[in-house]
């Protein structure tokens, strides 16, 4: 192979090349040049000099157009031939129908057809153009949505051969079948074409009326030719909704990831049991200024409510996470499945820590954020709770260990669990966190602390205290000596001091 040969192979096949990035470039040029001329064209005389300039003018860029859409097919090699040797005849045959496979691509298709706009009578496929910027992944941030949608025609190529195949076969069928029974008493008939114009406008249910039958048999036919058209639409409807609809999935992925989403909550994993979570978020945010996304490999659930977001995808891949915005998110919570053994689940919970925490330490927006990407997982054996903290978990909740401590102490106390889960479910007094105002002096008595906040006036029961070193102590003595830096925990019914920074 020579070294031209290779260059221009590079140069319509290649787009990690410097003389791809040229050709794109030039194309790209010429599509906004063209687009212009037809802009201007409309706003024109249709005899005036200009506009016939513009014409001309128009008709070179078409002549550019069909010449790299040429020396793309002509330059594609095909794949058998870079992986198995062939004869001579083999080589030709190769060449031939990779390259007629080639054509046959969506996309391929839509630039032939912009270029028949050469034609006046056709001057409108002109707006084709238009796609070739879109499929350039430049003009969206992440995944290209018509890349996708092209992507999931050429995937079920086979499917839509087999359904146009079936189309064509009773078009024909009908239409000759039509001809020769309607040729001699039907003043619409005329030709051939006449009776499979009238077989495809049958078929497809249009139904223009121009042609219809006379004869007795020729009714019959154009019955059979009804039903078969209410077979082909429902072929091709299920073809083109399965081949779609994860095309589609996608394009909503890339919605979310390309919206303008902010401060929002990722929740990782879903299994039966996560609507006692749903709820208990409903009651402590306020999902029209707080969304929450959730991110699991399944499909979205049916009892999901529309004020939820769902995508798919799977949170112990790093590969994954830019889908839910994870780099603008608050705060993630890990919930623990129900469906495995509780080591399994720990074991992905602390995964999904992991790599969330070494995604945003790859990502420049680290640096920028005011706060750290806060994390809370659900643990379900504790053995596991030193292992999540570990992989980056802020914050580790022991749900089945808390349940079976409650249920122990209300057997020795009665009432204490109901207590306890009055303070813990929202709607009732809560337990918060907060900074003490006005920093104290270095060091203060906690007697003191409690005469300068004054909570209990205003609703609230300090309990405990979280020093510097984010030791927690509760129901300290009045004695005990509470240092600069120190956070307050109490209850109330909302919260009454500002969150720790």
């Amino acid at each position: 192979m020579t070294h031209f040969t290779t260059q221009l192979r590079a140069a319509f096949h290649d787009p990690s090349t410097r003389i791809y990035r040229i050709v794109q470039g030039l194309v790209w040029g010429l599509i906004v040049l063209s687009i212009g001329f037809l802009v201007a064209e409309v706003f024109l005389p249709d005899r005036s000099r200009a506009s016939e300039i513009l014409r001309r003018i128009d008709r070179f860029v078409l002549a550019a157009f069909a010449l790299e859409v040429f020396l793309r097919v002509a330059t594609y090699q095909p794949p058998s031939l870079t992986v198995f040797r062939r004869p001579p005849v083999g080589r030709i045959r190769a060449h031939i129908l990779s390259r007629v496979a080639f054509i046959l691509r969506p996309i391929i298709l839509i630039d032939i057809l912009a270029v028949l706009a050469f034609f006046p009578e056709l001057r409108g496929l002109r707006a084709l153009r238009l796609l070739r910027l879109l499929r350039s992944s430049r003009v969206f941030k992440y995944q290209n949505p018509f890349a996708i949608f092209l992507h999931a025609l050429e995937e079920n190529g086979l499917l839509f051969v087999f359904a146009f195949s079936g189309l064509v076969v009773a078009t024909v069928l009908g239409g000759v079948s039509f001809y020769l029974v309607e040729v001699r008493l039907n003043p619409g008939i005329d030709s051939l074409l006449d009776g499979i114009w009238w077989s495809l406008v049958t078929i497809t249910t249009v139904g223009f009326g121009d042609i219809t039958p006379v004869t007795t048999l020729g009714r019959i036919i154009g019955a059979v030719m009804m039903v078969a058209g209410m077979f082909t639409l429902a072929l091709f409807a299920g073809i083109v909704g399965s081949s779609l609809v994860k095309g589609i999935l996608s394009i909503r992925e890339e919605q979310f990831r390309m919206s303008e989403y902010i401060n929002h909550v990722v929740v990782c994993g879903h299994d039966e049991s996560t609507h006692l979570l749903l709820d208990a978020l409903r009651q402590e945010l306020d999902l029209e200024k707080t969304r929450v996304v959730f991110i699991d490999t399944h499909d979205r659930p049916r009892e999901l409510t529309p004020d939820f977001l769902w995508v798919q995808g799977d949170p112990t891949k790093e590969s994954e996470l830019d889908k839910v915005r994870l780099t603008h998110a608050a705060a993630v919570v890990i919930s623990g499945s129900r469906d495995v053994t509780p080591q399994v689940a720990d074991a992905r919970t602390i995964l999904t820590a992991f790599t969330i925490r070494s995604f945003m330490e790859g990502t420049a927006e680290r640096k920028e954020r005011f706060k750290r990407l806060y994390i809370v997982a659900e643990i379900l054996d504790s053995e596991n709770v030193d292992h999540a903290r570990a992989a980056g978990a802020d914050e580790v909740i022991e749900t089945r260990r808390i349940g079976y401590s409650m249920i122990a102490h209300a057997l020795g106390y009665h009432g204490t669990a109901s207590t306890m889960s009055r303070m813990l479910i929202s709607g009732s007094d809560n337990v918060y966190i907060g900074a003490i105002p006005d920093s104290p002096p270095k060091s203060m008595l906690f007697g003191e602390l409690l005469d300068r906040l004054g909570l209990s006036e205003r609703g609230g029961l300090v309990i405990g205290i979280r020093d510097p070193s984010g030791e927690e102590v509760i129901n300290p003595r009045k004695n005990r000596v509470v240092t600069s830096g120190t956070h307050v925990i109490y209850l109330a019914k909302e919260q009454l001091l500002e969150p720790p920074s």
